[in-house]
């Protein structure tokens, strides 16, 4: 039995070459809460790793192995100043995650509206 492959559309993948993609999938980068904690503070302003590693109660190593993957996801960009590296955010692989989400509003939208006139109606 051949299973069925959903369109590029519903996955939120674009015809781009799979070569050209990043390692890890912006999903899997966010799933973890430390990840999503490091672009929180990325958002504002380039940090050093000695930098980053005073907000977490874990090792530099462990802070290297999230950065690297947020990197491979295309979601962090490093540059080396001097002897230190320093990290940014990239917002725009966020996108995707948006784009995932928006098709699920229409839901959230019904449930709104019902439970809007639920609660109109109970009030009269």
């Amino acid at each position: 039995m051949k299973l069925k492959q959903l369109p590029n559309n519903l996955l939120g993948v674009s015809a781009i070459n799979k070569a050209s993609q990043p390692k890890h999938d912006v999903f899997q980068a966010i799933s973890d809460p430390t990840r999503r904690s490091m672009l929180k503070l990325l958002a504002d302003r380039e940090m050093s790793i000695a930098e980053i590693v005073e907000y977490f109660p874990i090792t530099r190593t462990a802070v290297n192995k999230h950065l690297h993957i947020l990197s491979e996801a295309g979601l962090v960009r490093s540059r080396k100043a001097g002897r230190e590296t320093r990290y940014m955010l990239i917002p725009a692989p966020l996108i995707q995650i948006q784009n995932w989400l928006s098709f699920f509003e229409q839901y959230w939208d019904e449930r709104l509206s019902a439970l809007r006139r639920f609660v109109e109606e109970d009030n009269d």
